[in-house]
């Protein structure tokens, strides 16, 4: 029972880890675009982001369900074996985090989670369910950056239709508060998605250690507290290499873009979250948002050779995330856990 308690401690601590790695690798899904058009300074947009992140987490629990329980099958008592396998998923998860992070790519760290998670079960021999896998996960993957380019491409040709004939400075005045309450309303996307993320792992944890009850996915509070302090601690840390990325290097960012593509990702974030309880990837939301918003200049707006590098990291991301993990599980065998 020690080694249980010991093992279910330590998957809590190292889930709020992995929290808060998510919350200085996002960081920038909410803000990058503010911060590079001025509207918000860098500290400002970060603190922005933290709090947003802290009130989102409270929102709901069905992210954090879906992760619990609709894409690995431990049993309903398979011990430390079981927990070893989340423990795993965790440390895939965070290595390739800090892999996509090194490097300034804005990679999902949800799906590095969820990729964790598929390759620390098959490791392990356990079921994983692979229409959970399909519905929540692979299908949100393709439908959210899909209408997240479409979306952010109409409504910057709209704000600029509508906006053609306005003076420059109250322009400039009203779409720097608007940039301010869409960061704001992305930044508690970003908490209601993947904060939830870590709620349903660590409860995933305590049900397979025997501290929760067996059936009963619902999130204990203090889960709740410690994953949104975790995300908003890590936010505040900040992300200044991927940041950089979506602020600067994919195009050139101005408010009518910055607008219109927070708003787009934080709308599909909600959507996404509250209507279906689909775990999306909030750094494909908001990336191909902004590849919709700058395309509407043409394609020579959009630098390729940096969206080739981050599309490449995206595709990567499940299975490399899965090989770690399989990797920490084997070694977590030798170990004797």
């Amino acid at each position: 029972m020690e080694s249980t308690f010991a093992l279910v401690a330590l998957i809590t601590i190292v889930a709020l880890i992995f929290d808060y790695t998510n919350g200085f690798h996002d960081a920038a899904n909410a803000i990058a675009t503010s911060v590079a058009t001025k509207a918000l300074r860098p500290r400002n947009a970060l603190a922005v982001a933290a709090i947003g992140n802290l009130v989102g987490a409270f929102i709901s629990e069905g992210v954090a369900k879906t992760v619990g329980k609709g894409i690995i099958d431990l049993g309903e008592n398979p011990g430390n074996f079981g927990l070893t396998v989340v423990l795993a998923a965790l440390f895939g998860a965070i290595t390739w985090n800090l892999i996509t992070w090194w490097f300034g790519l804005p990679s999902s760290s949800s799906h590095a989670l969820i990729g964790g998670l598929v390759g620390s079960a098959l490791a392990a021999s356990q079921v994983v369910q692979w229409s959970g896998v399909l519905q929540k996960v692979v299908i949100p993957m393709i439908l959210s950056p899909t209408i997240g380019f479409t979306l952010a491409f109409c409504l910057t040709l709209l704000l600029q239709w509508m906006f053609r004939n306005a003076q420059r400075s109250k322009a400039g005045r009203g779409f720097k508060g608007a940039q301010i309450a869409a960061a704001s309303a992305m930044s508690v996307g970003h908490g209601l998605q993947d904060a939830q993320k870590t709620m349903g792992v660590i409860t995933l944890a305590l049900i397979v250690g025997g501290y929760h009850e067996v059936g009963n996915d619902n999130v204990p509070t203090w889960v709740k507290i410690a994953a949104a302090l975790a995300i908003a601690a890590g936010t505040y840390a900040g992300g200044w290499r991927i940041m950089k990325t979506l602020g600067k290097k994919m195009i050139e960012m101005d408010p009518i873009r910055s607008l219109a593509s927070q708003t787009v990702g934080s709308t599909v974030l909600y959507v996404m979250a509250i209507g279906f309880q689909a775990p999306i990837s909030t750094t494909h939301t908001i990336t191909s948002s902004i590849l919709g918003a700058g395309a509407t200049r043409g394609r020579k707006w959009v630098k390729w050779q940096t969206v080739g590098s981050i599309l490449v990291a995206w595709v990567l991301t499940i299975p490399a995330a899965g090989l770690v993990a399989a990797l920490f599980f084997h070694f977590f065998q030798l170990l004797g856990m």
